[in-house]
């Protein structure tokens, strides 16, 4: 093995124009979808890749930041900057001419994801491996050198972390069953925030009869009337048994959220996602308390581990739903894993859309434990126009249930896409049929 070293780090504007009501949310209704895309040069003939979703017309910003950071990356060995990531994390991360402009948040901390994700993207193709396979090969003490630990010493430390990856270590041939079965999936498509109940119904029937035994659907209107005829709608298609998923994106104010929650109890939700500010973890604390037995995933506006942190040590949340694309990229992701894992809550990561559903899953693996344990968001739209990285390595996304399916529309130019940009990828996840196509986009999930 011949390993690789930066020669230059470019960022790419890569949009689209949202199609129809997909994607739309209780905040977002439409308009571009936008990608801050790092493409990784070396001496080689190897090129890598990172993503970051940005929704729009701050994606020009973030590409800016981009190349500020990465250029202090070029000369580097891959295997020389992989071998104490942490230490370059921290230091890409306090940029003292960029620094301010978080910290670690906002267009610098997603400049940093597609930057993080571009280094490990490079460190998989050097190594020929798929990186859920070279995060399984590296030592405990190589893995806790991938981690930035700053902030994080009152709860998870070096030790901490050696602590979880060897007690796992001895059962990870207990789960690797999952890298052939896969995980059950969840359908945040039938749900988005302007679809019509008919068509809210008419693809909740349907993803119901595919095998889908978990809906999303999307709340947060200023009528509450509505969520609640909404969501008594999807649980009279869905059934008792059935996972029903309900997003406010950050809508309500803490007493709103109250009442909410209080009127949509009878839905029996299996969780409430994003009900309020994401920086108000006291507010979070409160409803948790208060709505229980009903659950809380928070996750995908969280920025940070430390906020992550917060978020635990307050009891404020019970589904941790991490992106590695708004957090630092996979070394972040795997903070805020281990956080997780520590304290027993369950990790279902944030994926909304095509690119971070690949890049999530090749990572989301990784771990010795079963640590997502629920569901994936398989809403998993647009192969073909957006820059979809060669590899993050994933090998499969299974379908909800085993059973064969008709194959959704599927364009030969997006099927050619997608094998010949991925090793090994197979893309078993399928759109419901409902008259939509894959040109049609997810929006934040």
């Amino acid at each position: 093995m011949r390993a690789a070293t930066i020669t230059d780090v470019k960022a790419q504007d890569r949009r689209l124009v949202s199609a129809g009501d997909a994607g739309s949310d209780a905040i977002h209704h439409g308009g571009e979808c936008a990608f801050a895309v790092t493409r990784i040069f070396t001496d080689r003939d190897i090129e890598a890749t990172g993503i970051t979703l940005v929704l729009g017309n701050g994606n020009p910003l973030v590409c800016e930041v981009i190349e500020q950071l990465g250029a202090g990356l070029a000369g580097y060995d891959i295997e020389e900057l992989m071998a104490e990531f942490g230490m370059v994390s921290r230091k890409l991360a306090g940029h003292p001419a960029l620094r301010w402009l978080g910290p670690q948040k906002g267009a610098v901390h997603l400049a940093l994801a597609s930057l993080v994700n571009a280094c490990f993207d490079l460190w998989a193709k050097t190594r020929g491996l798929p990186l859920w396979r070279l995060l399984l090969d590296l030592t405990p003490e190589q893995m806790l050198a991938l981690l930035d630990l700053s902030y994080m010493e009152n709860d998870l430390g070096p030790q901490d972390v050696l602590t979880i990856l060897r007690e796992q270590a001895a059962t990870r041939e207990d789960r690797e069953a999952i890298l052939r079965t896969g995980y059950p999936g969840y359908d945040t498509s039938v749900g988005w925030f302007q679809h019509s109940d008919e068509r809210v119904r008419r693809k909740a029937k349907m993803a119901s009869d595919t095998g889908f035994g978990a809906l999303k659907l999307k709340v947060g209107s200023r009528n509450g009337d509505r969520d609640v005829r909404r969501a008594t709608m999807l649980r009279e298609i869905a059934g008792p048994n059935c996972r029903l998923l309900l997003d406010a994106n950050q809508q309500w104010s803490l007493k709103q959220a109250r009442c909410m929650c209080a009127v949509l109890r009878p839905m029996d939700p299996y969780w409430i996602e994003g009900p309020t500010h994401p920086d108000d973890v006291e507010a979070h604390r409160l409803l948790a308390g208060e709505i229980d037995p009903m659950r809380l995933a928070i996750g995908k506006y969280v920025p940070n581990r430390v906020l992550f942190k917060n978020y635990i040590q307050a009891g404020a949340v019970h589904f941790v739903q991490a992106d590695c694309t708004r957090l630092a990229g996979i070394s972040e992701f795997l903070t805020v894993s281990l956080l997780a894992r520590k304290h027993g809550l369950q990790l279902v990561p944030h994926v909304g859309d095509m690119d971070r559903s690949t890049s999530t899953l090749s990572w989301s693996i990784t771990w010795p434990w079963d640590m997502t344990s629920y569901f994936w968001n398989m809403s998993l739209t647009r192969a073909s126009t957006l820059y979809t990285p060669r590899v993050y390595a994933v090998e499969f996304i299974k379908p909800p249930k085993s059973r064969e399916r008709r194959a959704t529309s599927v364009s030969r130019q997006s099927e050619k896409f997608l094998i010949g940009q991925s090793r090994k990828f197979l893309l078993t996840a399928e759109r419901l049929k409902d008259g939509t196509n894959l040109d049609e986009p997810t929006g934040t999930g």
